[in-house]
């Protein structure tokens, strides 16, 4: 893959990201993270390590991960500081804004993060007194829940055809 970076290099470009923006040295630990499906990168306030969704680099390429990277680094830079570093905080915005870091990182394709496509409706929970339907991945025990509309009983029906024994 043309855009496949190893932890080293993401460490480097991030130090070097934090030096030229923030004119500031990061100094703790940036590595990618092949579970993270839904965000572009996280910042973990304990340890003030960031990690980095790889299928990001792969997909928009390294501009769009530089602007993830400074988001990052925003939340980073402004916690060491003790200063406003959550999403809501006018520091934060003010910051992000300076540096030109991406305030929502670009959407995946469908199954892209994890690798795999979405697991499909097996079971259908039917309301015994109005009908309302809901499908459902996992099996579950019906009697532990009722209707959202009228509060009746449900059944648990299964979507998988019927197996030879």
């Amino acid at each position: 893959m043309m855009n496949e970076m190893s932890n080293e290099e993401l460490q480097a470009w991030v130090e070097k990201i934090s030096l030229e923006s923030f004119r500031v040295p990061f100094r703790h630990q940036a590595t990618f993270n092949r579970r993270l499906s839904s965000t572009g990168g996280r910042y973990f306030m304990k340890s003030h390590h960031i990690e980095i969704n790889p299928h990001q680099l792969a997909t928009h390429g390294r501009e769009e991960v530089e602007k993830i990277i400074k988001h990052e680094l925003c939340h980073y830079h402004l916690h060491i500081a003790g200063r406003g570093y959550q999403h809501r905080d006018a520091d934060f915005k003010k910051l992000l804004q300076a540096v030109g870091g991406s305030r929502f990182c670009k959407s995946l394709p469908k199954g892209k993060a994890t690798g795999r496509q979405p697991e499909p409706y097996r079971y259908m929970l039917r309301c015994s007194a109005c009908g309302t339907e809901y499908l459902r991945k996992r099996k579950m025990n019906p009697a532990r829940y009722r209707c959202g509309k009228c509060s009746g009983r449900l059944t648990l029906l299964s979507l998988d055809s019927p197996k030879k024994s």
